[in-house]
């Protein structure tokens, strides 16, 4: 993991610095520095009017009682390409781009959940609630399966057993009653 990340932040620079001199060399160096500055400005716009539409498909889908997972998948694919947007460089802004835009945003989506779905099939990933291990007996271990319907994953298999009594007002004066 180290290399690859030692990888990740040397090559990228290096090849991003290669295509920004090379630009600069064709178009010059005021129309570079300007594709540079607009691509960021257009970006960061896009990305904050993409995330707001994500951030209400998320109030939806919970308020519909649903877990909206493809939606949380889509706000950090918006988040990252933001910041890559952000930072300068031809190959980020084209990574970036494709990350906020909703058609090739969800053809990466679905990339990256068929990729987390066989991790988790796998063992590699493991959800745990409430701090716990696998041995301790208060964690609570899920498994999230995929539904029928397209790109919509199945809420949690947990139910919850509520008891309630009905109070009525004739009765409630009449505790407040004896009370006093």
């Amino acid at each position: 993991m180290f290399i690859r990340l030692l990888l990740l932040f040397t090559i990228v620079p290096i090849l991003e610095l290669a295509l920004l001199i090379q630009l600069g060399s064709y178009v010059g160096l005021l129309p570079t520095i300007g594709l540079i500055a607009v691509t960021g400005v257009v970006g960061a716009s896009l990305a904050r009017s993409q995330g707001f539409l994500v951030v209400n498909q998320i109030r939806n889908k919970l308020a519909a009682g649903s877990l909206p997972a493809d939606s949380l998948i889509e706000g950090l694919l918006i988040l990252i390409g933001g910041g890559l947007l952000l930072t300068p460089g031809l190959l980020t802004d084209i990574t970036g781009f494709s990350l906020i835009i909703p058609l090739t945003r969800k053809a990466i989506r679905r990339l990256v959940k068929k990729t987390l779905k066989k991790q988790i099939d796998k063992g590699n990933i493991q959800f745990s609630f409430f701090g716990g291990n696998k041995g301790n007996s208060d964690s609570q271990q899920y498994n999230w399966q995929q539904t029928d319907e397209e790109d919509d994953w199945d809420n949690l298999s947990e139910s919850i057993d509520v008891n309630y009594e009905e109070v009525d007002d004739e009765s409630k004066e009449d505790n407040d009653d004896n009370k006093a």
